[in-house]
């Protein structure tokens, strides 16, 4: 018997221009594999999804800086060609906010969670997050919001350096600007200075105390609420590689029970009401043990098939066929599975796996985006070289004191970018 309803077709939405989303080819997969017909509304320049066999069709995304209602229209006009309902899947936190933001304007063309329409916003605002583990009384790290260069000073000494910085909603900051959603501030002038860029960046700065990584600290959840609130699907996982080393996305995730994590996440969208696929990171502070949400996705994690069942059954899979009225199968989780980025971890990708493991980009039923990804990859690698050496041979003889700034450490995002 057919699993998923493969009369409902799926369209993932992802507003951000990130090519190398190995995100989106695993929902592609996923529900391909399922026999759902697939669309994807994502900028496909330079990126390997389009090479997925799985894949229906590609539409033009909205254009940067769309507002809530652009996206709403841009997403009506791929109904209009669909001709029939579809389950909508953002892929990204800003499609997320929109969607959230025009539910009942979009729901006679798409099949949405129920749930406050403004909870994926008030979640994925970095401020708002704080405001509701403060709430929940769910560990969070010690977070301040400066009005002023004064304050932003202050802030770094009352916290402590180094300390983390963040814009309380990353899905504004322009594209192709300088700055980054997240940088490791070593000093007060360097705080105030980030606060005098407020106005660029779309939203408030905050400061965050910071909390050292180490080993077994990092930490991520991901699931799927149904329509009653259970926590189906997904499971919690520790991150064993990051790329940036310790400050960055997954690059080796391992499924590891871990029954603080699994408590925290089920309590966390309970009392929210929160409906839909999520993906939770947490730190574990090494002084008090306790788990700190650093993040709320209202949207699937990247790595999201690190979770993915006896069943076969993973978050996107979920939502489809509780979004469709069918049955979710009960089965049992694949503890030990490991899921890989080879591009970012290539060597742990050849060892041995003996309890499972995914490859984001590399499958063997759809090979054409993986041997795609090297290609690109390496055409990316080498564009964002030659932008930096060309940066350095333009640049006038640096002060002391630039000297000194480029001595230090790449921020997380930078290194990210230079990748």
């Amino acid at each position: 018997m057919q699993l998923l309803d493969t009369r409902v077709p799926a369209v993932l939405l992802r507003i951000d221009r990130n090519p190398f989303h190995h995100g989106t080819l695993g929902a592609v997969r996923s529900l391909g594999r399922a026999g759902v017909e697939v669309h994807v509304v994502a900028d496909s320049t330079g990126s390997p999804v389009p090479r997925s066999r799985f894949l229906r069709e590609m539409h033009p995304p909205p254009p940067p800086g769309s507002s809530s209602r652009e996206i709403a229209t841009a997403l009506r006009r791929v109904a209009t060609r669909i001709a029939r309902p579809a389950v909508l899947i953002p892929m990204d936190d800003a499609s997320a906010v929109a969607v959230g933001r025009m539910r009942e304007e979009l729901a006679p063309s798409f099949l949405l969670p129920a749930g406050p329409c403004a909870l994926p916003e008030r979640v994925a605002d970095k401020a708002g997050l704080a405001s509701v583990c403060a709430s929940l009384d769910i560990a969070h790290p010690v977070t301040l919001v400066p009005e002023s260069p004064a304050q932003a000073a202050d802030a770094a000494r009352r916290l402590g350096l180094p300390l983390v910085a963040k814009w309380s909603r990353p899905w504004l900051v322009p594209v192709g600007s300088a700055l980054h959603s997240t940088v490791l501030v070593n000093s007060a002038q360097q705080a105030r200075e980030l606060y005098l860029r407020t106005g660029e960046a779309g939203s408030p700065l905050l400061l965050q105390a910071y909390l050292p990584p180490g080993p077994n600290r990092d930490w991520f959840f991901h699931g799927y609420a149904d329509r009653s609130g259970a926590v189906r699907a997904g499971g919690p996982g520790r991150k064993q590689r990051a790329w940036p080393r310790e400050a960055g996305l997954t690059a080796v995730g391992c499924w590891t029970a871990n029954p603080q994590v699994q408590a925290l996440a089920e309590r966390l969208t309970r009392e929210l009401g929160y409906r839909g696929i999520f993906d939770l990171d947490f730190r574990r502070c090494g002084a008090t043990g306790l788990y700190h949400l650093l993040d709320f996705n209202p949207r699937p994690g990247a790595q999201f098939r690190l979770f993915s069942d006896s069943a076969g059954l993973d978050v996107v899979r979920a939502l489809h066929l509780d979004l469709t009225h069918r049955p979710l199968p009960t089965a049992a989780p694949l503890e030990g599975r490991m899921f890989v980025v080879e591009n970012y971890a290539p060597l742990t990708a050849l060892r041995p796996a003996p309890r499972g493991r995914e490859l984001a980009w590399h499958a063997p039923d759809d090979p054409a985006p993986g041997r795609a990804m090297w290609t690109l990859w390496r055409r990316h690698v080498s564009r964002r070289l030659r932008e930096r050496l060309r940066a350095v041979l333009s640049a006038p003889v640096p002060t002391r004191a630039v000297r000194q700034a480029a001595a230090q450490p790449l921020t997380h995002d930078e290194r990210a970018s230079s990748c």
